[in-house]
């Protein structure tokens, strides 16, 4: 089952979640050509890849890296929290942010009351020097006295800029997770968020996914934009369905058959050690990626002896198996 074992640092104290790859390069198919960097697509937020694939970014840029260029379109994304610490949230919101910050369409499902109070804790992306610059420009410009035969010349530029920054983002943004999310990623952008203990069973569930999913342009070879689903802690206690095993197994089934022919990626986590060995074993088969994560132990002398800055570092993330679609590659 483990295809490649990656390991990724957080450290904290930090502005934003840095990573340190451990373990090496992903295998490429013998059918294609050995890209060493897949290009960019004329869509903001897309990427295009070997094999005809098109990926989305993680929100965090040495994970994207160590994929391969992101998370897949047309993929399910599995996360395996750690019971002690909950580090996966970290994941799920710079998956989330980053999205928003590229005006994708976005789904999120949440075993708490108000999932829609999560928005608020989304982190936002740090200013480039060229955004830093300009904003340093445009505060002098604003304490000067103009002719007014000048002003509109500022104006355009101002309103350039404005355009440009609105319009194209980097493919992965650099996220300050001590600032929230501005607001005018949130406003007029198509945010879903459902409630999971509001699921009575899972079907009302599947038909909010389908529908999503059916205002998405469907995957026939060209992509004009993509959306996201993020699911957390599927298979909490809070919902009402934590206890029908086949029943939350039938649903991964379904949810990736229909993004398989969908211009999305879901990204679901859930803790392991509420589900029974054999249903846990059958959900990491289902994920299309699959990554672990887990806090580092207080006093571990051995691990610390292994790794510079120890004491900066708050946990570990492990990537078992990478997405690779349209190959013919072994996944197992």
């Amino acid at each position: 089952m483990l295809n490649l074992c990656s390991l990724f640092l957080f450290c904290k104290g930090a502005e934003s979640i840095e990573v340190a790859m451990a373990a090496a390069n992903p295998r490429m198919s013998s059918f294609s050509r050995n890209q060493s960097a897949a290009t960019s697509s004329q869509y903001s937020g897309l990427k295009h890849g070997p094999n005809g694939t098109s990926f989305v970014s993680s929100g965090i840029p040495d994970l994207d890296k160590i994929l391969g260029g992101g998370f897949t379109l047309g993929t399910i994304v599995m996360v395996m929290e750690d019971a002690e610490a909950p580090h996966h949230m970290l994941l799920l919101r710079n998956f989330m942010s980053q999205g928003l910050v590229h005006n994708q369409p976005l789904l999120y499902a949440s075993p708490a009351k108000d999932p829609r109070a999560f928005l608020g804790t989304l982190p936002c992306p740090i200013l480039s020097k060229e955004e830093k610059s300009h904003d340093r420009e445009t505060e002098k410009e604003k304490g000067l006295r103009i002719a007014w035969q000048y002003k509109k010349y500022f104006g355009e530029n101002q309103q350039n800029f404005e355009s440009h920054k609105e319009g194209k983002h980097e493919f992965c943004s650099d996220f300050d997770l001590r600032k929230p999310l501005d607001r005018h990623f949130l406003v007029g952008k198509r945010i879903d968020c459902l409630s999971l203990q509001d699921s009575l069973n899972l079907s009302m569930f599947r038909d909010r996914c389908s529908s999503f999913l059916a205002q998405l342009p469907s995957y026939d070879g060209g992509i004009s934009g993509a959306g996201r689903i993020a699911i957390q802690s599927f298979c909490a206690p809070q919902c009402q369905y934590s206890d029908m095993g086949w029943d939350m197994l039938s649903f991964i089934r379904s949810l990736k058959s229909m993004i398989r022919s969908s211009n999305a990626v879901a990204v679901i986590t859930f803790p392991p050690s509420l589900l029974s060995p054999s249903f846990s074993k059958r959900w990491q088969h289902l994920s299309d990626t699959l990554i672990s994560v887990r806090a580092i132990p207080e006093e571990d002398k051995e691990l610390s002896k292994l790794l510079t800055g120890y004491q900066d570092m708050v946990g570990l993330l492990n990537v078992h198996k990478v997405a690779r679609p349209n190959t013919q590659v072994n996944q197992q």
